[in-house]
């Protein structure tokens, strides 16, 4: 077996993934039974570009876990035949990538205009947040918190009635770049909670009461580089020193527990943790705008995907949080709302134990900082689709996300602290 792995190798590690038609690459899902399954996974990933997309890197396998990761075409028939001659379970769960990229975008019409239910653009959102703010100048506000580092406006909406003394929930999607589905849904959250004030009770009461902050798209060069380059980017694009290896996980720059467990200080890691905490302009101008507003912020909530979980501190260490009872059973609640539209069932718990650790996460970050509520949501799915969530699921995606996140509100606002 080692001789076939040698031989996949020689080609290898340099022919990176711009050749951007994805035509016959595939995604596997493997489940390593023992160590040695697991080291034929990391030797795998020495040899050859591996995109691990559950778990984030291969550093994070371990026996009996389940692990989907992308391979070039010209490969997977090598890493098939190893895949069976180890013995290891394996499926294969997209057949031809560009195939899956395509069928996003399922529904008929492509217009150039803003959609709730189509993946739009990174100026289409631009526009549509000064829209919002235009069209509803009693709800919304808009301003910017800072610029990424190719120098675009990093735009936030404030939603509620304007009153004093007014506690927050903040609310950030897009993180990293793939994740499509995330600043879809924050795009929805703020139309529904926008079309519902003054007809839906529970939204209206925590409009008055309450303000959300929505960072609509964190990483927007990330985003903006998923639309013309490659789709398949997850970092930040900023230039790192002595290496051509482009961009920082912005979900590993946060000063908690930064760069120890789940993180990687090598620049060409998919989980790079950054040259040091809060390196990045956008991890920063976030990290900034919490901590001149922290007074008022009581809840945040980060939305990423894919694997349909609801997860809390810590994901840095094993440790529980002091609330843990409490933030255990209000993610209960959240996954129990969430599932009551169309049975879509989440996993819920602290980060390090229900996943995996990852050093430098935001939610860990939020939390240490006093806010005690403080949520990760991993949208759909569980791996069918992944990071390519066809667009007929937006919609379905973000109605369930809504009840549960109008619960955590809710909460937050009969909690104050």
């Amino acid at each position: 077996m080692w001789a076939l792995l040698v031989l996949i190798g020689v080609a290898s590690v340099s022919a990176h993934l711009q050749d951007l038609s994805f035509d016959g690459q595939k995604v596997f899902r493997v489940i390593p039974q023992n160590d040695e399954q697991v080291e034929i996974l990391n030797f795998l990933a020495s040899i050859m570009e591996v995109d691990f997309w559950q778990p984030d890197s291969v550093t994070l396998v371990r026996p009996k876990m389940q692990v989907d990761f992308r391979v070039e075409a010209e490969k997977s028939f090598k890493v098939e035949d190893l895949l069976k001659e180890s013995g290891m379970e394996y499926q294969v769960l997209i057949d031809n990538l560009q195939a899956a990229l395509d069928a996003q975008f399922d529904s008929q019409a492509r217009t150039a205009s803003h959609s709730y239910v189509k993946y739009n653009n990174w100026n289409t959102i631009a526009d549509w947040t000064a829209d919002m703010a235009a069209q509803n100048p009693d709800l919304v506000s808009r301003s910017i918190i800072g610029k990424t580092y190719e120098g675009r406006p990093m735009y936030l909406l404030k939603l509620g009635k304007s009153g004093a003394n007014k506690k927050a929930i903040f609310m950030d999607c897009g993180f990293h770049a793939r994740e499509w589905i995330s600043p879809a849904f924050c795009q929805w959250f703020v139309k529904e909670a926008v079309e519902n004030y003054g007809k839906d009770a529970v939204m209206t009461t925590l409009l008055d009461k309450l303000d959300f902050y929505v960072l609509p798209v964190v990483n927007i060069d990330g985003y903006v580089y998923t639309w013309t380059n490659d789709r398949m980017w997850r970092k930040t694009r900023s230039k790192n020193a002595g290496t051509t290896c482009i961009g920082t996980d912005p979900n590993r720059n946060f000063n908690a527990g930064w760069c120890t467990l789940g993180a990687s200080d090598y620049p060409c890691s998919s989980t790079y943790c950054g040259s040091a905490p809060e390196s990045e302009k956008e991890t920063k101008a976030l990290a900034d705008f919490i901590r001149e507003n922290l007074s008022t912020i009581k809840a945040y909530l980060t939305i990423h995907s894919y694997s349909q979980l609801l997860l809390f501190p810590y994901s840095y260490t094993y440790n529980l949080p002091s609330n843990y009872q409490e933030l255990n059973s209000i993610a209960k609640a959240a996954s129990k709302e969430l599932a009551s539209l169309y049975n879509t069932e989440y996993t819920y718990g602290p980060g390090a134990t229900t996943i995996y650790p990852a050093a430098g996460g935001s939610d860990d970050w939020a939390y240490d900082q006093g806010i005690k509520y403080s949520f990760t949501f991993e949208l759909r799915d569980t791996g069918r689709y992944g990071f390519l969530l066809p667009e007929s699921q937006i919609k379905p995606t973000c109605e369930e996300t809504f009840l549960a996140v109008k619960y955590i509100a809710n909460y937050v606002l009969e909690h104050l602290y």
